[in-house]
């Protein structure tokens, strides 16, 4: 039979109070510090979470849901946010949705019943009441990359209307005219933002929309192959095209190749994402940036905030239900977390980057 906090109080000559605060991360004395770590290594003593987990309300772990475990943005993600959240004693327990909505639900509930602590999630339209369970649970969420009404929720979100933008001024700063653009999915929020800053910097330059232009890809290499083949059909006079998305940016790399288009003599080319890729291309390309670690990194930087308040809130109820002389009232610390939780929720925005290539002409 393993060890048990008694036998380290035993050995130690302290109270369970210091013990049980230690091993749950709180602060005690120097000289206690010492005397538990040694114990526990002559003890070989090893913390129960399970049984942790049932008594505490927590499990040390949160749930990370995708829409595809094989981008590379979205795992570059994963990577940071998980290195913050395990510095802090926190495992992951992630899902991927394969950017579908049923798989999604089917996820998000799979979390909850698995009684994660938290759920980190870009979503990819499910309904939303699914996410609120984690609300009136108490259990704090974070979404990234994209927005999601109704959720009350901390995200994290790039400047992707600007980004477009700026990679659309910096082709029609060239001396383009006839800039093609492969999108996104329509409902997919990124996607909507790229599409309108595309058309935001055509309308400041005064040059008309013209529907052939823009061909929907599906955020796949597949995809964007088959996007660049419509725009070159439809539009024998593009001179520039601006691709929003990495995956779909090596699909329509690989059309341009194969369709013997010199790049950038016949056609210019603004992509996104993935400096490797862009430096590896010939020519390199040109393309926009965005800051995938910092993206992760703030997310579990705020799903860390939430899970602090939310002890502070069970610590505080219990210790006035103590004062009381009654039993804690969970649903009441539920309550004033999901109040509290609703008041602080923050958006922070992070911007985006540019790398200059070889692959935009200048067109006098």
């Amino acid at each position: 039979m393993g060890a048990t906090i008694k036998d380290i109080a035993k050995r130690t000559g302290l109270g369970l109070a210091t013990i049980s605060s230690y091993l749950n991360g709180g602060n005690v004395r120097e000289k206690n510090r010492i005397k538990i770590e040694e114990a526990i290594e002559e003890l070989h003593f090893e913390v129960n979470e399970v049984a942790r987990g049932l008594k505490t309300n927590r499990t040390k772990t949160i749930g990370i849901l995708i829409p595809e475990l094989n981008n590379i943005f979205f795992a570059e993600i994963i990577t940071a946010a998980e290195d913050i959240l395990r510095s802090h004693g926190y495992a992951t327990m992630i899902c991927d949705c394969r950017s579908d909505v049923k798989r999604e639900e089917e996820a998000a509930e799979f979390l909850l019943h698995r009684r994660v602590d938290g759920m980190i999630l870009m979503p990819t339209g499910a309904e939303k009441k699914v996410f609120k369970k984690f609300a009136r649970a108490g259990k704090p969420v974070v979404v990234i990359d994209r927005k999601m009404e109704g959720i009350q929720c901390d995200s994290v979100l790039v400047d992707n209307e600007g980004a477009a933008e700026d990679a659309v001024n910096r082709l029609i700063a060239s001396g383009h005219r006839k800039i093609g653009m492969i999108s996104g999915p329509e409902q997919v929020y990124t996607s909507f933002e790229r599409q309108k800053g595309y058309e935001k910097a055509l309308k400041q330059a005064k040059i008309s929309l013209e529907e052939s232009l823009v061909v929907r890809g599906d955020y796949t290499i597949a995809g964007g192959a088959r996007a660049m083949r419509k725009l070159l059909e439809q539009n024998l006079d593009m001179t520039a095209v601006f691709i929003s998305n990495y995956e779909m940016m090596v699909g329509a790399v690989m059309e341009i190749n194969d369709s013997g288009i010199k790049v950038p003599e016949q056609l210019s080319v603004i992509g996104y994402d993935n400096e490797d890729f862009a430096r590896a291309s010939v020519p390199k390309l040109s393309i926009v940036t965005q800051p995938t670690r910092e993206i992760g990194e703030t997310a579990a930087e705020l799903m860390l905030e939430k899970l602090e308040a939310g002890e502070r809130i069970g610590t505080d109820a219990g210790q006035k239900a103590t004062e009381d002389g009654e039993r804690a009232d969970n649903m009441a610390a539920k309550k004033q977390y999901v109040k509290e939780a609703e008041d602080s929720m923050k958006t922070i925005w992070l911007k985006t980057g540019f790398v200059e290539g070889k692959s935009v002409l200048f067109r006098p």
